[in-house]
């Protein structure tokens, strides 16, 4: 399984991004899909996720101003990413927890993509 993640840049306080992450390989189905985001000199930490059933979870720091989705096809995930402040600046990673490969086949362990760097100018 591998997470591919874009939509990360450069955009000043107030603006809006749209991340985006697509799972690919051999998926049945992925139980939980979210986004992490590690700042400079700092511990990554939980963004927002998203239940199979869309069952949402947003860090305090966040509410009101991210909103995380899935596709229809629930393999690709998305954060949309308004009134962004300085302090939201950080790498942000893709996570996708309980993956089914087959319908058999249940994997606990978290798979990780490549972070997207998002930078907010004050």
């Amino acid at each position: 399984v591998q997470l591919q993640a874009s939509g990360g840049g450069l955009v000043q306080a107030g603006g809006s991004l749209r991340l985006s992450c697509a799972a690919s390989g051999s998926i049945s189905s992925i139980s939980v899909m979210g986004w992490y985001g590690q700042a400079p000199g700092k511990q990554r930490e939980l963004v927002a996720t998203i239940t199979l059933r869309g069952r949402t979870v947003y860090a305090d720091s966040v509410k009101g101003r991210f909103t995380i989705s899935r596709d229809s096809a629930k393999t690709t995930v998305y954060l949309q990413m308004s009134s962004l402040k300085p302090e939201d600046t950080a790498v942000y990673y893709c996570n996708a927890q309980g993956v089914w490969t087959t319908a058999r086949d249940y994997h606990d362990s978290p798979y990780w993509g490549k972070g997207t760097l998002v930078t907010v100018s004050s």
